[in-house]
C-alpha cells in the first residue's frame, strides 16, 4: 500500500529579550549553573509575575513578518504539570487565545524554482522551563536542576500538517529561522538550546482524507535531526501498518546515537494540562495603532530582499539567494555597493571571496577583518579599470593583514594598471612572438587560443596591463577571429 506522509511542526523559539518574560532576571546564556533567577523563577510563594512588554512587541513582530492575524484581545494561561526543573508545578502559556493566529512561512525546495508556502496555525508566548543535567557516571545516578532557563521567553510556532516530506520540512525550518533572524527577535542558535523543534509525524494510505495516529517527536536541536527523525519515524510507522499491527499516539525522543525514534510516553491531551487563565497576569488589551507601529519597526524581510536584488539590482537569482540568506551579509553587501557602484562585481567578491573566507574559518561576517567600504573601495578600483581582477585578489590578499585602505596599497605597491601603448605594445609584439602556436590556432578559428597570448602578457606586466588595451591591440595586430570551417 503506497502511504501519505504528515508532517506539523511546533518550533519553539526563545526571545532575545535582556531579561526574563516575568520578571526583571536576566536570562543570557552560559551564566554559572542556577545565577539567573528570582523568586518568580523558583515559584516561591507571594511571588508575582509581571510581563516583559519586550517579549510582547517581538512576538508580534514575529506574527507580523509572517503574515498572522495579531490578536488584540489576549491573556496568559496556566498550564499544569510537574516536572523537578518547573518548580511552579505549571508553564505560564496561551492557551485559547495566542498573541498571534494564522499566517504562512514561504520556501523553496533545493533544485525547484516555484516557492512553497505551509500554513501557520498560532505563534503564541511561554515560558521556558529549567534544564535537567543527568550525570554522565552509571555509578552516580543522580540529577541536577539548572533554573538559569527557567523564565526565558519563547515564542511557539505552531504549523498545520502541510509537510508531505523531511524535505519540506528542512526548508521550511531554514526560511523560519531566516525570518526570525532578519527581524532580530531570536538567535536561532540551536547549539545553545534557542532554537527547538518537536515533529507531529503521522502517515495514512493514499488518497484518504482521515489522519492516522500522531506520533510527536520531542526536542530536536538541529535541522539535520529533525529530517533524519522524520525518515526514521516515517518507516517505522510503514512497518508496523504493513504487519498489521497498531500503536498509541505518543511521545517519543530522537537517539541521535543510534539513529531511532524512542518511546517517552503517552501523548498528553490539551485537557491533561487543565489550562486556566493565570489570576496573578491582567488580560493584555493592544490597540491597531500599537501593532501598525510594530509593523513600521519590521526591516525588509530575507524574500522582497531577494526579489529586490534580482529586479532592481539584475542579479542572478543564485547570487542574490547567498547574499540575503542572513540580514548582517545582505547589509555588508549593500554597504560595500553604496562605494563600488557596480552590483555584479560587488556581488562575486562578496560571495566567492568574503564569504569563503568566513565560512573557511566558521566566523560571522560581522568578525570579518575588511568591512564592507574596503571591499566596496577594492571592487569599485577594478570596475574603472585602475587595477586587473588579479592585482584585486593581491591587494585583498594585503588587506586581510592590514587597515590600510585599497587605494593606499594599490599606491604603495606601484599596482596601477599600466597603459602606456608603447610598453603595452612592445609586450604584445613579444607576447605574438613567443606564442606561435596559439597565434596559428587563433588564425585557424580557434578563438580560445587568444586567451593564451593575453595571459603571457598580464604574466609579463606582472597583472599591471589594461586587459582592455591588451585585447584591442592583439585584435588589430592578429585581426578578426576568422570563420571556422
Amino acid at each position: 500500500m503506497e502511504y501519505e506522509v504528515i508532517i506539523g511542526l511546533e518550533v519553539h523559539a526563545q526571545l532575545n529579550t535582556d531579561s526574563k518574560v516575568f520578571s526583571d532576571s536576566p536570562s543570557k546564556f552560559g551564566a554559572a549553573p542556577n545565577s539567573q533567577v528570582s523568586s518568580v523563577c523558583l515559584g516561591l510563594p507571594g511571588s508575582l509575575p509581571v510581563l516583559n512588554e519586550e517579549a510582547l512587541t517581538k512576538a508580534i513582530m514575529a506574527g507580523l513578518a509572517f503574515g498572522s492575524n495579531i490578536t488584540l484581545h489576549t491573556k496568559f494561561d496556566r498550564k499544569n504539570y510537574f516536572y523537578p526543573d518547573l518548580p511552579k508545578g505549571y508553564q505560564i502559556s496561551q492557551f485559547d487565545r495566542p498573541i498571534c493566529e494564522g499566517g504562512k512561512i514561504f520556501f523553496t525546495v533545493k533544485g525547484e524554482d516555484k516557492p512553497r508556502f505551509v500554513n501557520l496555525t498560532r505563534i503564541h508566548i511561554e515560558e521556558d522551563a529549567g534544564k535537567l543535567i543527568h550525570s554522565a557516571d552509571p555509578k552516580i545516578p543522580q540529577s541536577y536542576v539548572d533554573l538559569n532557563r527557567a523564565g526565558t521567553p519563547l515564542i511557539e510556532i505552531v504549523s498545520e500538517p502541510d509537510m508531505r516530506s523531511s524535505d519540506e520540512a528542512y526548508y521550511y525550518l531554514l526560511a523560519l529561522k531566516s525570518v526570525l533572524r532578519y527581524i532580530r527577535v531570536s538567535d536561532c542558535n540551536m547549539e545553545e538550546g534557542s532554537l527547538r523543534c518537536d515533529a507531529n509525524v503521522s502517515i495514512r494510505p493514499k488518497g484518504s482524507d482521515k489522519f492516522g495516529t500522531r506520533v510527536e517527536i520531542k526536542n530536536l536541536n538541529s535541522f539535520k535531526a529533525v529530517k533524519a527523525a522524520i525518515d526514521y519515524e516515517v518507516e517505522w510507522q510503514r512497518d508496523m501498518y504493513t504487519q498489521g499491527k497498531t500503536f498509541p499516539q505518543q511521545t517519543k525522543l530522537w537517539d541521535s546515537a543510534s539513529n531511532v525514534t524512542l518511546t517517552m510516553r503517552t501523548k498528553e491531551m490539551s485537557h491533561d494540562y487543565r489550562y486556566f487563565p493565570d489570576p496573578d497576569l491582567p488580560p493584555v488589551i493592544l490597540t491597531k495603532e500599537t501593532v501598525e507601529d510594530i509593523r513600521k519597526s519590521l526591516p525588509e524581510l530575507p524574500d522582497a530582499r531577494r526579489d529586490r536584488f534580482v529586479e532592481k539590482l539584475g542579479l542572478p537569482k543564485y547570487d542574490a539567494e547567498v547574499l540575503t540568506a542572513e540580514r548582517e551579509i545582505a547589509d555588508y553587501y549593500e554597504s560595500a555597493l553604496k562605494v563600488s557602484g557596480d552590483a555584479k562585481k560587488t556581488s562575486n567578491w562578496v560571495k566567492d571571496e568574503v564569504l569563503g573566507i568566513v565560512n573557511k574559518e566558521s566566523i560571522t561576517i560581522s568578525e570579518f577583518k575588511v568591512g564592507p567600504e574596503r571591499i566596496g573601495g577594492l571592487v569599485k578600483l577594478i570596475a574603472d579599470g585602475k587595477i586587473s581582477g588579479k592585482i584585486g585578489k593581491t591587494v585583498f590578499e594585503e588587506m586581510l593583514g592590514t587597515d590600510k585602505d585599497p587605494e593606499t596599497i594599490v599606491t604603495e605597491k606601484n599596482l596601477i594598471v599600466v597603459r602606456d601603448d608603447k610598453e603595452i605594445e612592445r609586450i604584445v609584439d613579444e607576447a605574438i612572438a613567443a606564442n606561435e602556436d596559439a597565434v596559428q590556432k587563433y588564425k585557424s578559428g580557434k578563438d580560445r587560443a587568444l586567451g593564451a597570448i593575453v595571459g603571457y602578457v598580464m604574466k609579463v606586466s606582472k597583472g599591471k596591463a589594461d586587459p582592455n588595451l591588451v585585447n584591442q591591440m592583439l585584435l588589430d595586430k592578429l585581426g578578426p577571429l576568422p570563420p571556422k570551417g
